[in-house]
């Protein structure tokens, strides 16, 4: 059709938010980005970013896992799972791409694989600052037992929507955020486990080290980086 973006290899988006993205403005441009890439007219996209200190809540959210002392804005994400936060320290990464097509280990119109990538995306990152990320089957995300106090404690979380074999939200990542804002919620609904970072775990890289892993491990699992920008 007129003014189709035709998929080529060159046509990829990689980039970097400069400052924090209201969760709003997240959700409106990632919306917009998979109904372009559905439709033809906008390439893939992997959005890094941060956001103001925020809770959102997933399809499955009880409202009985809402705390909030401090009072910060909540919103409905529209992704599956429970109560998450986000903030300052944590590396959001939204991925927009065509599973209706493979991308690496991953093979065309499977979600399972998919987030199975994603996992496998955050533990291979988490290697690069001699991290020994996890997974669990009962319960999703990526998980470290901490060697302190030997308790298994969720260092990133996963959250996906898929609309029409296209993909949105993505990953969080645990830097370096404030990580008591967490007791404004049950995370993803699990009690029974802490949440931990980098910092925490006695790692301190910058965030542009993080993003640089990312970048490295991405074609690792989902092929090459075309056209990377940003």
């Amino acid at each position: 059709m007129k003014g189709a973006w035709a998929m080529t290899e060159n046509e990829f988006l990689w980039h970097r938010a400069p400052d924090l993205v209201p969760y709003p403005a997240a959700l409106a441009e990632m919306e917009a980005q998979a109904r372009g890439i559905r439709e033809g007219t906008m390439p893939e996209r992997v959005w890094l970013l941060e956001h103001p200190p925020t809770y959102t809540a997933g399809t499955s959210a009880r409202e009985s896992d809402l705390f909030n002392p401090r009072g910060y804005p909540t919103y409905p994400a529209g992704r599956g799972g429970q109560w998450t936060y986000h903030g300052p320290g944590q590396r959001v990464a939204y991925a927009m791409l065509d599973l209706s097509r493979p991308h690496g280990m991953v093979p065309a119109r499977d979600l399972r694989a998919y987030v199975h990538a994603l996992e496998e995306w955050l533990i291979r990152t988490l290697a690069h600052f001699d991290v020994v990320g996890e997974r669990r089957a009962d319960r999703i995300g990526v998980w470290v037992v901490d060697p302190a106090t030997g308790r298994e404690e969720k260092v990133a979380a996963i959250g996906v929507r898929v609309s029409r074999w296209v993909s949105w939200h993505g990953v969080a990542l645990n830097v370096a955020p404030d990580l008591s804002d967490f007791g404004g919620i049950v995370p993803c609904g699990i009690s029974d486990y802490g949440v931990t970072s980098l910092a925490k775990l006695g790692r301190h890289p910058t965030m542009g080290d993080v993003d640089a892993a990312l970048t490295a491990t991405w074609p690792e699992c989902f092929g090459p980086i075309p056209g990377a920008q940003g």
